[in-house]
C-alpha cells in the first residue's frame, strides 16, 4: 500500500501494516511516522500499489499535481482512496478525482468526506494526469521567484517577509541562518543586501521547498557576482540548529493548520537563541499579537521593536544571555 501525505493517528496505528509505503515531505510528520515504526519514503518511479490513499492539500494545484501521481502508482484494477475535511475543498477534491479516474464513490462522517475510485485503464483521463503532474513542478512566479503550489506564500511575496528585508542592516556579515526559509525569498533579500554575508544556511522542514530555494539562492549569488557559500537543510528548527550562526534570521511560523500555535515561533526563537554565537544577532517579523518579548527578553540582552506596520512588527535581539 502507498499513502501520499500521509499522517500518524490512532486508526492507522490500529489497522495499517508497518510495510506500508508512508510519503510525506513534511519532516515533523515524517519523523513522527517513523517513531511509530512506519515506513517512510517516496515511492519509486515506476512502482505500482494495489492501495493508494491521500489526504489532499487544500491548496487545489497541490492537490490536483497528488491526485495524478496517485493514480500514476496505482496497479491495475486497483483503488485510489482519498479523504478531505469539507472546510478544505472535499466536494472539489471529489470532482478533480473523477475528472480524472470517472466513477467516483464516497462518504461522509465528521465533517469529512471520503471518497475512492477503482479506474480501469480506459477510464483514466491520461492526457489530464500529465497535465496535472506538472502543476508541481517549480515555476516562476510573477515576482520573479521561483517557487511551487502549496509552499507558504508560494505565488507572492509574504507581506510581513518583505517588510522584514526592507529593515536588514546592511552590516550584517558572517555566517547567516534563515529558518523556516520556505522558498528562500529572504535568503536571496539577505545576499542582496548585505555585501558582509560570507555563507548563508536555509532551514525548511518542507521538502518539497527545497529545490525552488536552491534555484532562488543560485539566481541571487549569480546576481551578485560574489563567492558565497550556501547549504539548504531539509530540518526540523524546532530541534535545533546545526551549527553556530552570526545572524539569523527568520519569519517564524505561528499556524498548524488553520489554528494559532505561538508555541512553534517561540521554538524557533529558541532554537535561534541556542543557534547564534555569543554576539550574535536575531532579525524576525512576526504578526503583532504574536507574544514573543517576554521570551526573547528572557533570552537576550538586547531587544528591540525596529517597527510596527500594518499589523507586524520586525525585532532585532542581540547578545545572548549565558
Amino acid at each position: 500500500m502507498l499513502f501520499l501525505r500521509a499522517r500518524v493517528g490512532v486508526r492507522l496505528r490500529e489497522m495499517a501494516s508497518k510495510s506500508w509505503r508512508c510519503a510525506q515531505s513534511f519532516l515533523p510528520f515524517a519523523d513522527e511516522l517513523g517513531r511509530n515504526g512506519f515506513s517512510v519514503g517516496e515511492p519509486g518511479e515506476d512502482e505500482l500499489f494495489p492501495l493508494v490513499m491521500l489526504l489532499p492539500t487544500r491548496q487545489r494545484e497541490e492537490a490536483r499535481a497528488l491526485f495524478a501521481r496517485a493514480l500514476r502508482h496505482l496497479a491495475p484494477g486497483g483503488i485510489v482512496l482519498a479523504s478531505m475535511p469539507n472546510i478544505e475543498g472535499a466536494k472539489s477534491g471529489q470532482a478533480d478525482l473523477s475528472l480524472l479516474a470517472g466513477t467516483v464513490q464516497h462518504l461522509s462522517k465528521h465533517k469529512c468526506r471520503v471518497f475512492w475510485s477503482a479506474p480501469h485503464a480506459e477510464d483514466i483521463n491520461h492526457a489530464l494526469l500529465d497535465e496535472w503532474l506538472m502543476l508541481d513542478a517549480p515555476r516562476e512566479t510573477t515576482d520573479g521567484y521561483i517557487s511551487r503550489p502549496g509552499l507558504f506564500a508560494w505565488d507572492r511575496i509574504d507581506r510581513a517577509s518583505a517588510l522584514l528585508a526592507v529593515h536588514l542592516p546592511e552590516d550584517l556579515c558572517g555566517h547567516i541562518a534563515d529558518l523556516g526559509a520556505g522558498y528562500g525569498y529572504l535568503s536571496t533579500q539577505v545576499i542582496a543586501r548585505c555585501p558582509g554575508v560570507t555563507a548563508i544556511d536555509l532551514y525548511e522542514a518542507e521538502a518539497r521547498a527545497l529545490e525552488p530555494a536552491r534555484m532562488n539562492l543560485e539566481r541571487a549569488r549569480a546576481a551578485t557576482g560574489r563567492e558565497l557559500t550556501t547549504a539548504i537543510h531539509w530540518h526540523d528548527v524546532t530541534r535545533g540548529l546545526l551549527q553556530k550562526y552570526d545572524v539569523i534570521v527568520s519569519n517564524p511560523p505561528f499556524h498548524q493548520g488553520r489554528a494559532d500555535l505561538p508555541a512553534l515561533g517561540q521554538a524557533f526563537i529558541n532554537s535561534a537563541a541556542d543557534g547564534l554565537r555569543p554576539d550574535g544577532r536575531l532579525w524576525l517579523v512576526a504578526n503583532r499579537h504574536l507574544p514573543y518579548e517576554t521570551l526573547l527578553a528572557k533570552r537576550f540582552r538586547d531587544v528591540r521593536t525596529v517597527t510596527v506596520q500594518d499589523g507586524f512588527k520586525v525585532i532585532e535581539a542581540r547578545g545572548i544571555r549565558g
